[in-house]
């Protein structure tokens, strides 16, 4: 997905074309041929400068701007320029990979965060620069897997203050607390209650990485400016005994508020940032399952907002599933034909499960109610889901199987996986159990004899320890004809014959950067389910496109308002080609602006 080449030469950062900003020390990208950036009015003087990361150039200060702002003295006397600043942290970078090898993959994993992570804090400009041009490489450490690795130790790592804290301490002080954020304008926020960090449980506090890494994967893929994202975590407590016990443990030591205690926390944080930003878009990162449904319902008509677990996961999947009757060398319209098993009953296994049932019942030939049709075999902790279970929550209840002629014989409530993997012969297998290697020597041998010619795998939990099953399993016991994709990066297996088997990555790293920034250009109120399978179906192009589908699914479903110089009637007039390059010239690129002093 990302289409990235190797870093550019320095000859090609300095043809990069960049539009004048009067805001921000890195300007936005425009056409080629704009070269020079605008300057920008700064309110600081000497080592203020240097310590605000967003203003600080290092050693790039030219001497008029050291005389100007009060930095000559401050800074060894050389200049250099930003290409030499660029080489340098790459060899930097690279002097640490070689010097760590043989050491645990998890402390090579911290120690590559951490130096992104120091440059992050001292030279933010540089930062987002290394980071768009090295994407492929520095995703797995800003993202997941190693995020997940950050978020477990988050307290111990702990250095500088990085977004906004809201807690249950804080009721009825949230909304003088959001003006205490420097930002004049936020366009994204991502906010988490770290209620389940990825595949890996309540984290509490901690789960503040997920909200960080999100938004740096924004502003690399989509060009949103990094001065307008906003990370946010909502501290109602956690449930995690050993966090409660940690002498370090920097959230609030208490049990997780539940009911309308903790649904009234969250409607005074969002009552509040609308307040101050009421064209931000929100999206909802790693809440449980049942708040994650739950918020959703209460927000996504009043506010410009979305749970990725919920509808980025979804969107991905989708697209997986769409993928994979293509691959059989079949219409999409089989797609209604396909026999699919999720492991995984959470919100993101619900969430799949939700947007497939609609994308199905847009095919042809199938009753809009969605009566007598159920594709899907969904199994949770307890085995397969039948409608024979108690207590089903009703998310979960609409896809439990039946007793109908439909059904495949002897597959009981609660039978197991390999159990129904051999009855079924499913097309696809797909989990998002959070339980690493479900999918085991047994389960896999039995996809081989799956119905599909192609049959398909996808381990989406994160991070790589919670993937259901890995590649090499799955080339090895289900065949060469399988197809793969993994929440988590994996390499691609070599299999014989000079032939590779493909590790894909479906990620909602590839879907939420664009449904962000295409509400935000189009000014939508809300976004709906048309929007995310809209974005959805542009999953294999760049993030402009999936942004540039969002906005012409918003113009669609008459909720677009317009934002920056483009009102409704100009989205409403472009073309589809108009869209995309609107949506690519609203994208932010990091290049130094000289700074005016206004004192």
């Amino acid at each position: 997905m990302w289409r990235h080449a190797a870093r550019r030469s320095s000859a090609q950062i300095r043809r990069s074309g960049v539009m004048s900003s009067s805001s921000s020390p890195a300007a936005p990208a425009a056409a080629a041929g704009a070269a020079v950036p605008g300057p920008c009015i700064v309110h600081k003087r000497g080592t203020d400068i240097l310590h605000d990361p967003w203003f600080n150039k290092d050693t790039a200060f030219p001497m008029t701007e050291r005389d100007r702002l009060g930095l000559r003295g401050l800074l060894p006397p050389r200049v250099m320029s930003f290409e030499q600043q660029y080489d340098r942290f790459i060899n930097s970078f690279r002097s640490l990979e070689h010097n760590t090898r043989g050491e645990p993959d998890t402390i090579v994993a911290l120690a590559k965060w951490r130096i992104l992570n120091r440059l992050h804090d001292r030279n933010e400009t540089l930062y987002y620069r290394v980071l768009i041009d090295n994407i492929k490489d520095f995703a797995p450490i800003i993202y997941t897997p190693t995020v997940g690795l950050v978020c477990e130790n988050y307290s111990g790592l702990f250095r500088r203050p990085r977004g906004m804290y809201f807690s249950a301490k804080d009721k009825g002080e949230m909304m003088s607390m959001i003006y205490n954020w420097p930002a004049e304008k936020v366009d994204m926020i991502v906010v988490t209650d770290g209620s389940r960090i990825l595949g890996l449980g309540d984290l509490g506090v901690q789960g503040i990485g997920i909200p960080i890494g999100k938004l740096d994967v924004y502003v690399a893929a989509a060009g949103i400016n990094p001065q307008k994202v906003l990370p946010i975590m909502l501290d109602v407590g956690t449930n995690n005994t050993k966090l409660l016990e940690d002498k370090l443990y920097l959230g609030l030591r208490q049990p997780r508020l539940e009911g309308e205690e903790y649904l009234s926390v969250v409607d005074e944080f969002m009552e509040a940032v609308h307040a101050r930003w009421p064209k931000a878009v929100v999206q909802f990162e790693d809440f449980q399952m049942k708040w994650a449904f739950e918020t959703l319902q209460r927000y996504r008509n009043r506010f410009c907002m979305f749970n990725d677990d919920v509808q980025g996961t979804a969107g991905v999947a989708l697209a997986g599933l769409l993928g994979a009757v293509r691959a059989q060398g079949r219409p999409l319209s089989d797609f209604t034909k396909q026999k699919i098993v999720v492991v995984g009953a959470g919100s993101a296994g619900i969430g799949v499960l939700n947007m497939a049932k609609q994308a199905m019942l847009r095919m042809p030939g199938i009753n809009r109610s969605g009566e007598g049709h159920n594709q899907f075999w969904v199994l949770d902790k307890d085995g397969l889901i039948t409608k024979s279970r108690k207590g089903l929550d009703p998310a979960v209840a609409r896809y439990a199987r039946g007793f109908g002629p439909e059904e495949v014989q002897d597959l009981h409530e609660g039978a197991s996986l390999v159990e129904v993997v051999r009855k079924l012969k499913p097309h696809v297998l797909l989990g998002l159990s959070g339980v690493g290697g479900i999918f085991n020597e047994e389960v896999l041998k039995a996809m081989k004899e799956s119905d599909s010619p192609r049959p398909a795998i996808f381990a989406m939990s994160n991070p790589t320890t919670k993937a259901e099953c890995t590649p090499e399993d799955v080339f090895k016991y289900v065949g060469d004809n399988a197809v793969f994709a993994s929440g988590s990066p994996f390499s691609n297996v070599t299999l014989g014959n000079g032939r590779q088997g493909y590790a894909n990555q479906a990620n909602n790293m590839y879907l939420f950067p664009g449904i962000g920034l295409g509400a935000l250009l189009s000014g939508a109120r809300h976004i709906t389910d048309g929007m995310l399978q809209s974005a959805a179906e542009c999953i294999r192009h760049i993030t402009a496109r999936v942004g540039a589908a969002v906005v012409r699914a918003a113009v669609d479903e008459d909720l677009a308002e317009g934002r920056c110089d483009v009102d409704a009637r100009d989205l409403k007039s472009m073309t589809e080609a108009d869209t995309v390059d609107f949506v690519a010239r609203k994208m932010w690129y990091p290049i130094y602006s000289p700074l005016v002093n206004d004192k």
